[in-house]
């Protein structure tokens, strides 16, 4: 028997290639990030796409300044770095453009971007931070502010255009949305920062917190940097609560789960944390996830 084909009710050829690139950034995903996999499962499949493919973006440009092509560089010095970077980001603004890449992960963001409102507004902060990681050692209080913005809380608002795509808010809820996902990104970020302070000035000689000398690192310092990070996400959990149900879950994972990452940070002396990475037990995170998806909110 011949098989016979519905041409009419095929995918077009953009369409299956778009798929393919939003798997693409699922793979990222799944290979980069077990705590965030599973937050994103926690949104609507739609929005779970939007958000994978944002990540996978953040990912890659993150690999190139401080992981695998670093690494590749240490083989070869054929491996520039910055003109890696540098030929992203024209690729990416080229493909929120046109709508098409042939980098599977730029076409995935791009086609998120263009669904949901990205701009380069967002998107070239980001840029600018990642080559900051480039060139940069040591932050004064400008510079670490431009850095935090860029690095994460502009990715707090691209997934905050996808959460409120097609929503109808008012400017009020919008600037409160606004805060309290930048407050959010910020949050993430310090924690961050503080659960590599050890690998990031040992092995890439990096000091993000202004005023800081890691080699002098006090418990009164940590404790300044924690309440600073309880602040962020008591900001953003005033907009928490008031997210559509599609991400609000999600949103609420991450939440409560950087919550957790800073209790265990502020409970840890400063000098033990200056050698070690913090971490959240998986009992604990598999925990957060069930109150999350049962709908309880941070607090």
């Amino acid at each position: 028997m011949v098989e016979t084909i519905d041409i009419d009710n095929q995918p077009s050829s953009l369409t299956q290639y778009t798929r393919a690139a939003q798997r693409a950034a699922a793979e990222v995903i799944d290979t980069y990030s077990t705590s965030f996999g599973w937050s994103s499962k926690l949104l609507s499949k739609k929005l779970a796409t939007h958000v994978r493919n944002i990540y996978a973006l953040v990912r890659v440009a993150d690999e190139i300044v401080d992981g695998a092509a670093a690494e590749a560089l240490e083989n070869s010095f054929s491996v520039d770095p910055l003109s890696i970077l540098d030929q992203m980001e024209r690729d990416t603004y080229r493909a929120m453009d046109c709508g098409f890449s042939s980098n599977l992960i730029i076409h995935a963001f791009a086609s998120t971007a263009r669904q949901v409102g990205i701009e380069r507004d967002l998107v070239q902060p980001f840029f600018t931070s990642m080559r900051m990681d480039l060139n940069r050692r040591i932050y004064d209080q400008r510079g670490f502010d431009i850095y935090v913005y860029g690095s994460a809380e502009v990715v707090g608002l691209m997934c905050l255009k996808a959460f409120l795509h097609t929503r109808m808010v008012s400017d009020e809820q919008n600037s409160e949305f606004v805060t309290g996902a930048r407050a959010l990104g910020a949050a993430f970020q310090k924690v961050n920062f503080l659960r590599d302070l050890a690998a990031d000035f040992k092995k890439l000689g990096r000091s993000y917190f202004p005023q800081i000398r890691i080699e002098e690192f006090t418990e009164a310092q940590k404790q300044i940097l924690v309440d600073d990070i309880y602040r962020d996400l008591a900001t953003s959990r005033n907009a928490l609560v008031k997210l559509p149900a599609s991400s609000r879950r999600a949103v609420s994972a991450a939440q409560m789960m950087f919550t957790e990452l800073n209790a265990v940070i502020a409970a840890t002396p400063a000098n033990r944390l200056i050698e070690t990475r913090v971490r959240v037990s998986n009992p604990k995170k598999l925990w957060i996830f069930i109150k999350a998806w049962f709908g309880v909110v941070a607090r």
